[in-house]
Formats: C-alpha cells, structure tokens, sequence
C-alpha cells in the first residue's frame, strides 16, 4: 500500500473516531490514529530536512573538488614560473 493510501485512511480513521467519542474504546483508538498521523508528520518532515543536508553537502563537497583542482593548476603555473626564473 502506497505511503499517500495510508496517510488518507489515517485521516479518515481519526475524522470517523473525532465524532463517536463516547465509547472508551473509541476514544483510545482515535488517540493512536492522531499519534499516528502526528508521528507520520514528523518522520515526514525529518525526511526532507535529511535530503536538504545532504543535497548541501553534495554542493560543498563540488566546492571542494573545484577548489583543489583550481589549486593544483595554480601551484602548477607558478612552479613554472618559478622554474623559468631560475633557469
């Protein structure tokens, strides 16, 4: 069963729960479905904010990688100069 299938019949359990109240049992069974939902909510949002700190980190690790190699052609052009100087 898909993740959005889930989420819907969560939804759907808490709203048929939220009016029959009366019944302890029910009571406790819609407690749980908004646990539930809650807990889902969370887990969903932590989620998103692994994948925004890893797509950062994709980006910073690129950085990185440009960066040494920008180094190295400069260490490069100037060990040649500096050759060129002392021939």
């Amino acid at each position: 069963m898909e993740e959005s299938n889930i989420e819907e019949k969560i939804k759907e359990l808490v709203r048929e729960f939220g009016a029959a109240t009366a019944d302890p049992k029910h009571a406790k069974l819609a407690v749980l479905a908004r646990q539930n939902q809650d807990d889902g909510q969370k887990s969903e949002k932590g989620t998103s904010g692994i994948q925004e700190s890893l797509d950062y980190l994709r980006i910073c690790i690129k950085y990185q990688i440009f960066d040494l190699e920008a180094t190295r052609r400069e260490n490069e052009y100037l060990r040649k100069v500096l050759g060129e100087l002392s021939a």
